[in-house]
């Protein structure tokens, strides 16, 4: 379970963002380039995203109340999909807009070398700030691709920064080929291409972003790892002969909710029916800390009139219908 809150990348992003924006919005009202007008929003919408990402990092840490019992972790969700929303408006259609609208009205650029000055040190900037994020990712990220780490990560602040970081990146590269090339040609419509493909790579990285931030706030279940070690855990626990039923959801990066349903030894009291599943939990909560919300619900199979109870030794084979409903009813003549 990662709980990599890389804070340290997000600030190194908003410190490089802010100055960058500055330089390229001078650099925007000295030559007119469309491109470097749309790489200023997009500077000025990073920066703000990093600072809704510290904000919902700010927020996520206060404690449960009897509104939110679970807590307040899901928070760092809804403010990485702002962030996404941001990163596609701000960012991606007014880029593109931008682009569209000097394509229909091309102006002459002026002092072209004020914006290729500032979008070589930005890409100098940037490139600093992408390496932080990328450090402060490997620890989370594991043996795991890039493209998975960004699909499958439940701390949302990480593959955020790093998406950010790489479309700053090539979109710098682009304006810094927009303007080369309108200088070259003396045709400024290329600055306003360059302002068109920065929209549509923001806008996609945006979509991208949005779609993984929904899955975490519609709520995601532990990583499979997790869940084969809760299982393992849980299986292997004293007077456990069978799980009937396990679910989890992450209520935050660091945060895990873990519901179980088994069958325990037919032959415990209650208090002996007490005891194991409290031990059950105190196993889990030792190989799993972030299982911060842990309930296991001893049940009888739905199969126990088949002989299936009489098994022995733990099992850990769960109904693919989902969790078994509890029955006080007697085992049928067969059992």
């Amino acid at each position: 379970m990662a709980g990599h809150s890389g804070k340290k990348a997000i600030v190194a992003a908003l410190l490089a963002n802010a100055g960058i924006a500055v330089a390229k919005f001078v650099a925007f009202l000295v030559t007119g380039a469309s491109s470097m007008l749309a790489e200023s929003i997009h500077s000025v919408a990073d920066s703000s995203n990093q600072g809704l990402l510290l904000l919902g990092q700010n927020r996520a840490r206060r404690g449960p109340s009897a509104e939110h019992p679970f807590g307040y972790a899901r928070e760092r969700y809804f403010w990485a999909f702002v962030v996404a929303i941001v990163l596609f408006t701000l960012g991606g259609a007014f880029s593109m807009f931008e682009g569209y609208e000097k394509l229909r009205h091309p102006e002459e650029l002026g002092s072209i070398w004020w914006a290729v000055g500032v979008l070589v040190v930005a890409i100098g900037l940037e490139s600093f700030s992408l390496r932080t994020a990328v450090r402060e990712s490997a620890a989370a990220k594991g043996s795991q691709s890039w493209w998975s780490f960004v699909r499958t990560a439940k701390t949302p602040e990480l593959p955020v920064v790093l998406l950010e970081d790489v479309g700053a990146l090539f979109g710098l590269i682009f304006a810094l080929a927009g303007v080369a090339l309108s200088e070259i040609t003396g045709n400024s419509r290329f600055d306003a291409l360059g302002s068109i493909v920065i929209g549509i790579l923001l806008a996609a990285i945006g979509i991208l972003l949005a779609v993984e931030m929904k899955g975490l706030l519609i709520g995601e279940s532990a990583s499979t790892p997790d869940m084969d070690a809760i299982r393992e855990t849980l299986a292997t626990s004293p007077h456990v002969r069978r799980i009937l039923d396990l679910k989890s959801q992450h209520l935050g990066p660091e945060e895990l909710l873990v519901a179980a349903k088994v069958e325990l030894d037919a032959e415990l009291s209650f208090r002996d029916v007490a005891r194991a599943i409290d031990d059950a939990e105190q196993r889990i909560r030792e190989r799993m800390p972030s299982a911060v919300h842990l309930y296991v619900e001893p049940d009888v199979p739905a199969d126990a009139g088949a002989g299936e109870s009489g098994a022995t030794g733990p099992s850990t084979t769960e109904p693919a219908s989902g969790p078994s409903s509890s029955s006080s009813s007697s085992p049928s003549p067969s059992a």
